[in-house]
C-alpha cells in the first residue's frame, strides 16, 4: 500500500462504524420493544457459560443512558480507526473484543459485564499509543487529540465506581496497548525528503555548491558546472519531403 492511500477518505470510514452502532441499537430497541433483558448474556467471570459475553457482551446495554454514553465515542474512535489504520481496523475490532472480553472475564468480578465501554477503551488506547509509536506528525496529532477528548477516561480503570467495570476498561486500555506494540513494524513511516537520505550526497546539491564547508556563501561557482547545470539541449530533426 504506498503512503498516500492511508490517508484517502473512503465511503467505509463512515458506513462501517455506522453499521456496527445501529447493530447495538437494534439489539437496544429488541430489548425495549418485546420485554427482553439480555444482560444475563454478558461476561459473567470465571464461570464457562460467561465465555459467551466475550462475544455478546458489546452489543448489551443495561439503560438509554449506558447506550447513549458509549455511542457517540464509539463512532467517532472507529472512524478515525477506519480512516487513518484501515489496514487494522477489522482485526482491532474482531480481536479487540476478543481479547479484551477475554482479560475481563479473567479478573472482573462475580457480576455480569456488558456494554461496548471495553471496545472504545481498546481504540482511544490503540490510536494513542499507535500515534505516539509512529512519530508522523499526522499520528501523534491524533494521539494529542485523543487525550484532549478522552484523557479523563484513564480514571475509570480504576476501581473508583462499583457500578462502572473498571476491569472491562482496564482491560480494554491493555488490549489496546498490546495491539500498537504488536502491529508495530506496519506503522506508516513519514517519507523523507532527499537531504534526509542516507546516501545522500551534499556535492550533488545544486543548492548547497553555493556554500563552502564552513557554511559561507561562495559567489561564484565554478562556471562550467554551473553552465553544464543550467544548459538545455535540443535536438533537431530535418522535415522529410
Amino acid at each position: 500500500m504506498k503512503q498516500y492511500d492511508y490517508f484517502k477518505f473512503s465511503t467505509d470510514v463512515i458506513v462501517y462504524p455506522l453499521l456496527f452502532l445501529l447493530s447495538i441499537w437494534m439489539v437496544f430497541w429488541f430489548e425495549v420493544r418485546f420485554g427482553y433483558n439480555f444482560s444475563n448474556y454478558g461476561i459473567y467471570p470465571q464461570t464457562l457459560k460467561g465465555l459467551r459475553g466475550v462475544v455478546l457482551s458489546p452489543f448489551i446495554h443495561g439503560n438509554l443512558q449506558h447506550i447513549y454514553h458509549n455511542s457517540i465515542p464509539l463512532f467517532v474512535l472507529s472512524m478515525a480507526l477506519f480512516y487513518f489504520y484501515r489496514h487494522l481496523a477489522w482485526k482491532v475490532i474482531i480481536f479487540g473484543i476478543l481479547l479484551s472480553g477475554f482479560f475481563t472475564w479473567c479478573i472482573g468480578r462475580p457480576s455480569y459485564h456488558i456494554g461496548a465501554s471495553g471496545l472504545i477503551y481498546v481504540l482511544v488506547s490503540f490510536t494513542f499509543f499507535k500515534g505516539v509509536f509512529s512519530k508522523y506528525y499526522r499520528l501523534v496529532a491524533l494521539s494529542l487529540l485523543i487525550v484532549f477528548l478522552y484523557g479523563s477516561m484513564i480514571w475509570y480503570t480504576l476501581p473508583i465506581d462499583d457500578s462502572i467495570s473498571w476491569e472491562g476498561h482496564l482491560s480494554g486500555l491493555v488490549t489496546g496497548l498490546l495491539f500498537a506494540l504488536f502491529f508495530r513494524s506496519k506503522i506508516l513511516k513519514p517519507k523523507k525528503f532527499d537531504w534526509e537520505q542516507d546516501n545522500f550526497n551534499e556535492a550533488d546539491d545544486p543548492f548547497l555548491k553555493h556554500f563552502d564547508k564552513d557554511g559561507n556563501f561562495i559567489e561564484e561557482i565554478d562556471s562550467e558546472t554551473e553552465l553544464e547545470e543550467s544548459s538545455i539541449n535540443y535536438i533537431f530533426k530535418e522535415k522529410k519531403e
